[in-house]
């Protein structure tokens, strides 16, 4: 159902004006006229402790062949632009970093986070060549100061390799396999991304679905 009132919020991916945009399931959705997200509204957001639990059952075993398929729609138009020996973190890894390990197997050295698997605050207390984030971004619950954080922790010249589901048919929204999952609660577009790297001053591409590599410029200055 598509919501009727005029209420308005700001966006949390990029501080835009967003609105309602769909209420289906007892749960509001709000889109932003700037950068065009959608995201769902706090209330309905799970408590941490089932949101963790949720996390747990995930099946993303850094030995699974199908699993490392997966994840290589991003590794691979990433390493094609990374020489070896680089400094990366995989953000967000989940309980099984299995990117970190196909990343270091390539000849990089790798660090990882996850709020709730890897919370190791020294891993955001250095600078990286290069950041990997999978199946993450639609998590995050600040996604504005996620992305400040993201640029903060690349060096000049660092890539952000993002993979998550673009949304991109609003009719389907509501019986979309992605939205129903709970721990989701920010949907983005190409035209987010594309938005957020013009905010960043980033080089921004999408070598596939679903992936968007992200380059801070080189001359940009270190925090």
């Amino acid at each position: 159902m598509t919501p009727t009132n005029s209420r308005s919020e700001r966006c949390r991916v990029c501080g835009g004006d967003a609105t309602p945009f769909l209420e289906t399931e007892g749960k509001l959705y709000w889109r932003c006229a700037v950068c065009e997200a959608t995201f769902l509204d706090p209330t309905h957001w799970l408590p941490p402790e089932e949101e963790k639990q949720r996390y747990s059952l995930h099946e993303n075993d850094p030995k699974d062949e199908r699993y490392r398929a997966f994840l290589s729609r991003l590794a691979a138009p990433l390493l094609e632009r990374l020489p070896p020996g680089l400094e990366g973190l995989d953000y967000g890894c989940g309980p099984g970093p299995a990117l970190a390990r196909m990343l270091t197997e390539a000849g990089h050295i790798m660090r990882v986070y996850d709020p709730f698997f890897f919370p190791d605050q020294t891993a955001l207390e250095r600078r990286y060549d290069f950041i990997v984030c999978t199946e993450t971004a639609e998590h995050f619950h600040h996604p504005e100061q996620e992305f400040k954080r993201l640029d903060e922790l690349l060096r000049p010249g660092g890539w952000l390799g993002l993979m998550t589901c673009f949304q991109d048919d609003d009719d389907a929204f509501a019986g979309w396999h992605y939205r129903r999952d709970e721990t989701h609660v920010v949907f983005y577009r190409e035209a987010t991304f594309r938005r957020l790297t013009e905010r960043f001053s980033w080089d921004c591409m999408v070598p596939r679905k679903d992936v968007v590599l992200m380059r801070k410029p080189e001359g940009a200055k270190e925090e």
